[in-house]
């Protein structure tokens, strides 16, 4: 269902964001301004500020801003229409939503996914033919309350035990899409799992979104089948931004601050039942942006890797350190004794033991370079460049810029050689330079052009959500694109725009598509876009606390309250200053960006 734009502006302007915002932080009045300690990063200086006339929020230290709805988003890791809703309880507003044919489909995948846990559920704990699944949770160590906390049940070895009950429920159809049934050739149904533990896997609001299947008992027919087998990609379900666990450790995460990432859903049971409540595991071998930015909504600042103590591990951390040294995030590798899976180690030590062994993680780099040569200068000719050759993928997965300049300056250290023999040996052949995109869509000269175009790239391309760069939806003040660009498919709900705005979108559309074919094209295109509707609005910023300024010197406000706010627009202006000076660096010689 599709909540009309008109009622999140009315929601706005009815919700309080002074005395929202002051159930969570103290505020004290600055002029027109409140400010207060940011709720989002540690800090000692306040410079989290509030704006009760334009009903928004900044933070000059972590760059945290949005509205209402933002702050509840960000605080409590909620979706879009689930912090709506509240909002509107609040305000006693009834909102009469639009269907929306993605958001249906969505809904009704939802019910049958919950329906089969349930189901699984209890075929686990009831049903005689499901003994081998509790056996197997015996076997594992993995306690009959931990076991109903993650909600896992036992698809018994039959081939329509879960197709009838659909069926009886009136759900096939959409069973079916969710990838819990799948059509016989001969006409009907079959259930893809069968003879399976089950493991639903989460979203991080504790719905059933897809399962893990790990197999119990041998197929029918003589078929073993692979160990797990795993719910396909849905339009509920995109591995490249699920973390299993997430559900149960994001508290723990915003306690502690601090993510532990492991490879398999046992460990996350494994460790839960032990006492280490925020582990969290992939559904696929990549760690991506997606997940990173999951991990972000929750407030992790830190990923310390729980691995396996053979080369198997080691390989897992070398395919995990790209993504995560590219985007500078502060992690650690915790090694296992070889041997040891994080489950067992929990299972004989305790959680004081893994406790330990996590406070002791060495940072990523670290352990890469220590894992990769352990003798670091002793070694080799021929060993230094077996290593160096195996920290090349790495490498070239982190963008230009001071993380990369940092870690090749620390291979360079280790192995004993000049930085810039390493870094020539380790550096990506240069790529052709880009052609620039057309001027139309890559020079957008008003606020509601930058709008439309950050709006339209987001629709054109759902990859490039994982960006950093489309995280201001806050920044976009019109109801009708917020509300779009929460919705997995946007494109399905284009004709529900008003009609000006859908145009705009549409003419926006079809110059992406005429000038902007590759994926590099339009992640910059998405750069350049956020960046000028942060200017647009930290230039709103500044005025907006320079006429507060100027009131508070009209009134004799004390020194305290002038020099505080003097403070917010110094920083203010440091801000537009960065982007004002990253914008320069992109526009071409004697171009004006119409931002002056």
């Amino acid at each position: 269902m599709l909540i009309p734009p008109e009622k999140v502006q009315e929601i706005l302007e009815r919700t309080d964001l002074v005395a929202l915002v002051s159930r969570h932080v103290e505020l004290r009045k600055s002029g027109r301004t409140f400010l207060g300690l940011c709720p989002f990063h540690a800090e000692k200086t306040p410079s989290f500020n509030v704006n009760p006339e334009r009903r928004f929020f900044k933070c000059f230290g972590c760059d945290a801003s949005g509205d209402a709805i933002t702050f509840l988003q960000r605080l409590h890791g909620r979706s879009f229409v689930e912090t709506v809703r509240e909002l509107a309880r609040e305000a006693g507003i009834e909102i009469e939503q639009r269907v929306d044919p993605a958001m249906e489909e969505r809904s009704r995948m939802l019910q049958a996914s919950e329906l089969a846990r349930r189901h699984f559920e209890e075929r686990l704990w009831n049903d005689p033919r499901a003994a081998l699944g509790r056996q197997h949770l015996e076997q594992r160590n993995v306690p009959a309350e931990i076991a109903r906390q993650f909600s896992l049940g036992y698809a018994l070895n039959s081939w329509n035990d879960l197709g009838d009950r659909l069926v009886k429920e009136g759900a096939l159809e959409w069973g079916a899409r969710a990838g819990l049934c799948a059509p016989r050739q001969s006409g009907g149904f079959y259930d893809v799992f069968r003879g399976r533990l089950m493991v639903p896997i989460r979203s991080p609001e504790g719905r059933t979104i897809a399962f893990g299947a790990r197999r119990v008992e041998e197929m029918q027919g003589g078929e073993p089948g692979p160990k797990y087998l795993n719910s396909r990609e849905s339009p509920l379900y995109r591995k490249a931004e699920t973390l299993y666990g997430l559900d149960l450790a994001k508290e723990e995460i915003r306690r502690q601050k601090t993510a532990v990432l492991v490879e398999g859903y046992f460990d996350v049971i494994g460790l839960y039942s032990a006492g280490v409540r925020n582990a969290v595991a992939l559904c696929s071998t990549a760690l991506t942006p997606g997940h990173l930015a999951a991990l972000s909504r929750v407030d992790a600042k830190e990923l310390v890797l729980l691995l396996d103590g053979d080369a198997a591990g080691l390989r897992a951390v070398e395919r995990l350190a790209g993504p995560i040294l590219a985007t500078g995030t502060n992690a650690r590798v915790a090694t296992l004794p070889e041997g040891d899976d994080p489950d067992t180690f929990a299972f004989r030590e305790g959680a004081a033991a893994v406790e330990r062994l996590l406070d002791g993680a060495p940072a990523l780099s670290a352990h890469l370079l220590h894992r990769t040569l352990p003798r670091g200068l002793a070694h080799s000719f021929e060993e230094k460049m077996a290593a160096v050759a195996r920290l090349k993928p790495v490498v070239e997965q982190m963008a230009p810029g001071m993380a990369k300049d940092l870690f090749i300056a620390e291979i360079a250290a280790h192995v004993g050689v000049a930085e810039s023999s390493v870094r020539g040996h380790l550096m990506a052949e240069p790529k052709p330079a880009r052609p620039k995109p057309a001027a139309p869509v890559a020079r957008p000269v008003s606020l509601n052009a930058h709008e439309a175009l950050y709006a339209a790239l987001l629709i054109a391309d759902p990859t490039l959500r994982d960006e950093p760069a489309a995280r201001f939806h806050a920044s976009i003040r019109d109801g009708a694109l917020r509300v779009l660009l929460e919705l997995d498919h946007p494109e399905a709900a284009l004709d529900q725009l008003p009609a000006p705005v859908r145009k705009q979108i549409e003419a926006r559309l079809a110059e992406i598509a005429h000038t902007l074919g590759s994926s590099d094209l339009r992640r910059q295109a998405l750069k350049d876009a956020s960046r000028k509707l942060r200017l647009a609005r930290t230039e709103e910023e500044i005025a907006s606390l320079i006429e507060a300024l100027q009131r508070l010197g009209e009134q004799g406000a004390s020194d305290d309250e002038i020099l505080a706010l003097q403070t917010q627009i110094k920083e203010a202006s440091g801000e537009r200053k960065r982007l004002r000076e990253r914008s320069e660096e992109r526009a071409p010689p004697g171009a004006n960006d119409g931002e002056g």
